[in-house]
Order: structure tokens, then sequence, then C-alpha cells
């Protein structure tokens, strides 16, 4: 007996079988994620440094050079491309596809630290790392603009209310920010007026750290307690930051107003972005791997009006680049197509069997066998992406 026959001789067996290919694709269906390419899966970590002022070439040797022997020892470590630039270094690590992404990542951060001692003492920051994935460009941006407020401002609510609320929303991975505008005090240092009173570069740097120190300021001592006096000495604008006394010449303090000139800036003034011609602050989010875009970008524009009430009324909130719009597109198409294509298969059977009942089987299994490669997809981690529906259409 052939396997056809068992399935003609039990048809409630057969009709069973196939409404469980039905209701297991259906199932799969909802579950499966959607994205616009499929999830890459070797795993690429990129670690960037920086050092300001210092040439390419010292990029190279100080900074890019202990890194790359450090990097070195850890397991499954393929190849490892480095740049470096004026205060910049970029290396780009690519592991074994037998690794895990968050295992390797453990292994670049402990690797990391380990190199901190080889690394110049001047260093403001120690090195980041980043996964990396060519799908992971960000599936939303939002940009804040606002004819009254100050970018600063704007920075301080996508830094402190939405970037945090955005990211504990489910799929969401990362959520980085574009043209930030961090408020910060810059002094710009009058070095004929520092020879004049015979002060250094040194001493002004010691005298600014000291006075902006977040340390204890004296400990009390008893007979049975020691208590450590804490106080906030931290300066908040340039005008306190103008009022630090540098040094004391024939019995006068010297500010710093009046060695250098204090302003209230941002901690880099070389990036800026821009939306319809405004000066704004850009929301890049990112979804996890395994996550459905079309769901993550629902979520995220369902939740900014609730972050919209927290903020001043004049501060507007705008969609951009949002790539569910792309992939709704192309699924719409490959329904359409798909549905053509039965169309057509039917109609092409009828046409030469010339019988109604015997077309029906094949306008039966047809989507019967689409809605259960579904169920396949779903069981072997791939997700509803252009590549996977050119595959089934």
């Amino acid at each position: 007996m052939s396997w056809t026959e068992v399935f003609i001789r039990r048809p409630v067996m057969t009709v069973l079988l196939n409404l469980s290919l039905v209701v297991a694709g259906l199932a799969a269906w909802s579950k499966i994620p959607v994205a616009a390419l499929p999830s890459y899966n070797t795993p690429i970590i990129n670690v960037s440094a920086s050092l300001p002022g210092a040439a390419p070439e010292t990029m190279a040797s100080s900074v890019a050079l202990p890194l790359e022997k450090q990097f070195s020892t850890i397991a499954g470590l393929q190849t490892i491309s480095s740049t470096s630039t004026l205060g910049n270094t970029s290396l780009t690590l690519e592991f074994d596809p037998s690794r895990n992404i968050d295992t390797v990542a453990g292994d670049v951060q402990a690797a990391l630290f380990r190199s901190l001692r080889a690394l110049p003492a001047e260093m403001t920051s120690p090195p980041s790392y980043r996964k990396v994935n060519p799908a992971d460009a960000p599936v939303l941006l939002v940009a804040l603009t606002s004819p009254s407020i100050d970018l600063t401002e704007l920075n301080d609510y996508a830094e402190n209310l939405l970037s945090p609320g955005l990211s504990t929303i489910d799929g969401v991975a990362q959520v980085s920010l574009y043209g930030q505008k961090r408020y910060a005090v810059r002094i710009k240092v009058k070095t004929d007026l520092l020879n004049q009173r015979n002060i250094t570069l040194d001493d002004l740097q010691a005298a600014v750290r000291a006075a902006n120190a977040n340390t204890p300021v004296g400990v009390l001592d008893g007979s049975r307690q020691t208590l450590t006096i804490q106080a906030n000495r931290q300066l908040r604008n340039a005008a306190e930051f103008g009022r630090i006394v540098v040094a004391s010449r024939n019995g006068a303090p010297v500010y710093l107003r009046d060695v250098a000139e204090v302003q209230d800036s941002v901690e880099t003034s070389k990036t800026y972005s821009t939306y319809q011609g405004e000066r704004s602050i850009v929301l890049a989010i990112q979804r996890q791997p395994d996550a459905n875009t079309v769901q993550v970008v629902d979520k995220v524009k369902a939740l900014l009006p609730r972050f919209a009430a927290q903020m001043p009324a004049s501060i507007k909130m705008d969609t951009l680049n949002d790539r569910s719009v792309s992939i709704r597109e192309s699924l719409h198409d490959v329904y359409l197509t798909l549905a053509l294509t039965v169309g057509l298969v039917v109609l092409v059977i009828f046409i030469f069997l010339r019988r109604a009942v015997a077309t029906l089987i094949p306008t039966a299994s047809l989507p019967i066998s689409l809605i259960g490669a579904l169920t396949l997809l779903y069981a072997l981690g791939y997700s509803l992406d252009n590549i996977s529906l050119l595959g089934i259409t």
C-alpha cells in the first residue's frame, strides 16, 4: 500500500492532518520574526577608543596595538582590522560563526579591562564596544525639534526620558542618539595672560579639577564612630567656573575668567543633525535580532504620545525612516503574487481537466502547503524577510 492510498482510504485522518498543518502554520505566522533581511550569524564586535588631539600614528601605536595584543588571545578570533584617525581608533573583530555573540562580547569586555594598564593615562574615557550585525540598521528614527527650547535641553529629554523609556519596549535592542548636544563648559585659555601671571597650563588644570572634585571635604573623628563630610561642590555653569581661583599673585586672587574665556557650550560642536531645516536631536531605534520589525515599530509609535505628554508642548516629535513601511509593502506584494500564482495554477488545471471536482484538490492543497511551510520557517529559526519570501514564491 502506497502513501497516497493511506490518505485516500482514511479521509477523516487526511482532513485532520491538513487542519493541523493550517493551525500550526497560522500559529507560526503570528510568532515568526518579520524583517527586511535575514539575521547575520557571524559574531562581529566593533571597538572604539579616543584620545583627544593624538595623531593617527600615536593612536595606532599607543592604543590600537595594545588592544590588538589583548584581543588576539580570544578563542575563535578570525580577523582584526583597525583604523586610526586624529584622536580616534576603531577596531573590527570577526569571530568564528560557531561562537555565540553574547559570549564573545563578554570575552571582549574582559580583554578591554586587561588592556587598561597598557593604554595611555591621558585617555579620558575607556574603550567601548558594540555588537555589529548588517541587519541591525535602525528600524525607526524619531526627530525632536523645538522653536523655543535650546538643543542642550532637548538632548536632556532625549537622553534621560525617551532613550531609557524606549529601551524597555519588548524587542528594542538599543536606542542611539544622533546630533547629541550634551551640556558642557568650554574653557578657552589665553596663553598670553597666563604668561604675564607666570601660571602654567598644569596649574590651571589642577585648579579646575580641585574646584570641581566630588570628594569628601573632611572627616569627624569621635570616640565611637567616624563621620565623613560630603559636600556637593559640582560647578553647574560657566559663571561658577569663572569664579575658580587659579592662583594668587601679589596678594590678589587670579580667577579663571581673568586668564580664559569661559562659555556655556556642548561637549562637541563638530556634529549636528537637522530635520526639515531645523536643528534637532534624533533617536535611532534598533530591534533585537529575533524581534518582529513591524511589531517593534508599532509599539514605539504607540508609546510616543505618552512621552509627548511629559515634555513641553513646544517640543515636536516626528518619525522618519520607518522600515516597517517597506516591509509591509513587500509582504503585500508577495501575498498578491502568491494569490495570483495560485489562481493561475488552478485555472490552468481546470482548463486541462475540465472538471470542477478534480480542480478543488489543488485549490485546497496549494494554500495548505504554503501555510504549512511557515511552520518549518519558524521551527528552523528563519524570519519572514525578502529572502525567505522569495524562496516561498
